[in-house]
């Protein structure tokens, strides 16, 4: 099995130098919520260097006595870089952290909040990534390139992580659900299945993003032809090139509201209005994730997914944003170090590393 990644972005490849450390890389968690300042679990903002989340909340663990899973945490962060995070601790243990000193281990705010901080409470994560070895050409196209993502956003593929050291856990996770392996850990078997919903997913995407280039391709005359050539037979071919995303709406495909909030199937008598709603960012579209209990595409977004909808048939299936939105992107030249220095917010889920490999039009790990 190959995974594709295809990018939206029309330039060449950008070259340049890009190292996950904790001098170039820095991650700061965006709480879900604001702490109350009272409550019996004391919130505390973590900075860690070098560290996987597992391996900061294991020290800390041992320090206070307590097992890992009293520790609360909302996502887990890269090991290689500088991050920032949030951990609740049952309050009554904050004494025993008054002369905490770890090494890559800094508390850096205390708060208190009511309840445990628990998976997924995050809104989502800002990040500084510092480039290297970029010459001015160089600079010049990542600053083209940052206008297009301020203007369109990015796909949301996911990330190198989540396809374990040798990105091959896909194909271990299609075996599972194909009922040709068992695993008895349930930890290590939701992984690999988590995977391979994700190598679909990223398939299915790259599909829908080569449709819209060659939609931009063809003029509306000539689209009809080469639709036939292609045995794509979509009901609504009009309403395609009118588009100026570059990632093409279809009959039937299913909205979410951005950034959060329920999902829906574009219908035919809408399908303008839905248009603008997406360019105005109110909502976007979202790609599936193997499984029942989820809505599904209908009409013609059907075409893209009619080979996934009887897969995984014992799994939770869920809905996930096909395309987001950076927000608070800049970027600035360093000519004299030949660095060029990005800062961005992304929403939970997504992937900075994705960002980066859009504007590199290339792969970098």
């Amino acid at each position: 099995m190959q995974m594709t990644k295809e990018y939206f972005l029309n330039h060449s490849p950008i070259e340049f130098h890009f190292a996950q450390n904790n001098k170039d890389f820095v991650v700061e968690e965006v709480p879900l919520y604001e702490f109350s300042g009272e409550g019996e679990h004391l919130i505390l903002k973590i900075r860690k260097r070098d560290l996987t989340t597992w391996e900061m909340i294991s020290i800390i663990s041992k320090k206070l006595g307590i097992k890992d899973r009293e520790i609360g945490y909302a996502g887990m962060k890269d090991k290689n870089g500088m991050t920032m995070q949030y951990i609740s601790v049952p309050r009554k243990l904050e004494a025993k952290l008054d002369n905490f000193d770890e090494k890559n281990i800094n508390i850096l705010s205390r708060n208190y909040h009511n309840n445990k901080i628990k998976l997924g409470h995050l809104k989502g994560n800002k990040f500084f990534v510092r480039l290297k070895k970029v010459n001015p050409t160089s600079a010049s196209m990542i600053n083209g390139a940052i206008e297009k993502i301020k203007e369109f956003g990015i796909p949301n593929f996911f990330g190198y992580q989540r396809f374990g050291n040798d990105g091959d856990n896909f194909e271990i996770g299609k075996k599972i659900v194909n009922g040709e392996i068992e695993m008895r850990d349930p930890s290590k078997k939701r992984l690999f299945i988590n995977a391979y919903q994700s190598y679909l997913f990223n398939n299915w995407l790259s599909e829908r993003i080569k449709l819209g280039r060659l939609i931009d391709g063809f003029s509306a005359k000539e689209l009809p032809k080469v639709f036939e050539t292609l045995n794509l037979k979509f009901e609504h071919p009009d309403i395609l090139k009118a588009q100026i995303h570059p990632f093409k709406l279809l009959v039937g495909d299913v909205m979410l509201h951005y950034p959060h909030g329920k999902a829906f199937n574009i219908d035919r008598e809408k399908f303008a209005d839905e248009v603008e709603r997406f360019m105005k960012r109110d909502i976007s579209p979202s790609g599936l994730l193997i499984g029942n209990r989820t809505i599904k595409a209908l009409n013609d977004a059907s075409i893209y997914e009619k080979d996934l909808f009887d897969l995984g048939e014992n799994l939770d299936g869920e809905r996930r944003y096909a395309w987001i939105f950076p927000e608070n992107l800049s970027g600035k030249y360093r000519e004299e170090e030949f660095w060029y220095e990005l800062n961005f917010y992304l929403p939970k889920g997504s992937y900075a590393t994705n960002l980066l490999e859009e504007i590199a039009k290339r792969e970098l790990i």
